[in-house]
């Protein structure tokens, strides 16, 4: 199954600031990719680059098959994207800006929007000036989605908006990749993230430290509390990758991805470890882990 879009090895600088340092991602037909990161991490600048709207220094992307800086003109006709700030025409109503956008498409753009916004609850003759946020996000959604592309790109979308809406926008991306279309979302929103992605792909001063399908991510990641013997300040390394460490006191905080359960008995009985509990982290506490933790470290027992 041929990728959707695909950024292979992409290097882009600002100056002396490196944006993008080697990015690898691609998206199938029919998933939801989260690209997740702090503000700064990159994540702007490698949708930028996807649509032709920036050109990289180094490696290549491509979208729907064509590279992105040579085609950026098809690919964004053909893709559709949301923008963390939309620009709408607030002087026209739901209705019209609709009518304006669909001369670029074929006929069948116009019915599906209208359809699309009424399913959102929109009335068509309401004035764009009028309506809140959460309204405007849904009104730039139905622009993006009426052509019913193969690609629609979303960035920071739900940004500002109340949790219910926010909820609202990010479960209809489910709807869309169950259709078989393919949805890049760059987003902080992990709790909410982790309800509606697929894969999950973290970037880190623009360098990607994981990119993984979000069960095989969870399922391979352990937090584990170790409480050292009194006397003790050295902690046994357990096998795995450790992503982060915290210590208080006498105990550590461990995330650790690829810790076998098989190799639990043999770590309880270090020499001074008093105790060990282990428990599934949350999308939250791995995407942290991995920004606040030093680059992993793999121990074999």
């Amino acid at each position: 199954m041929s990728a959707v879009f695909e950024l292979l090895r992409v290097f882009k600088r600002f100056s002396r600031q490196v944006a993008l340092d080697g990015v690898t991602l691609s998206g199938e037909p029919g998933t939801v990719v989260a690209l997740l990161g702090e503000n700064g991490a990159g994540k702007s600048t490698a949708l930028r680059i996807l649509l032709g709207l920036l050109e990289p220094d180094g490696g290549s992307s491509r979208v729907l098959g064509l590279d992105s800086w040579a085609h950026g003109e098809v690919i964004r006709r053909q893709v559709g994207y949301v923008p963390d700030r939309p620009t709408l025409y607030e002087w026209m109503t739901v209705d019209e800006i609709g009518w304006f956008c669909g001369g670029f498409y074929d006929p069948d753009y116009v019915p599906t929007y209208r359809r699309m916004v009424s399913e959102f609850g929109l009335p068509l003759k309401k004035k764009i000036a009028t309506m809140s946020k959460g309204m405007k996000a849904k009104v730039s959604l139905s622009l993006a989605m009426a052509h019913e592309p193969q690609l629609l790109v979303l960035d920071e979308p739900t940004s500002g908006l109340d949790p219910i809406v926010r909820r609202e926008f990010l479960e209809s991306m489910v709807d869309v990749a169950a259709s078989g279309r393919t949805v890049l979302l760059s987003s902080h929103q992990i709790s909410e993230v982790e309800r509606v992605a697929d894969v999950v792909a973290i970037l880190r001063d623009g360098h990607l430290e994981v990119v993984e399908r979000l069960d095989v991510l969870k399922s391979t990641m352990r937090e584990l509390t170790v409480t050292l013997r009194n006397g003790s300040s050295d902690i046994p390394t357990p096998p795995g990758a450790i992503i982060h460490r915290i210590q208080e006191e006498r105990q550590w905080r461990l995330l650790v991805r690829h810790f076998e359960e098989r190799h639990l008995d043999e770590f309880r009985k270090c020499e001074n470890v008093a105790a060990v509990e282990v428990r599934h982290p949350s999308l939250e506490e791995i995407y942290v882990g991995y920004m606040k933790g030093e680059r992993p470290t793999e121990s074999n027992p």
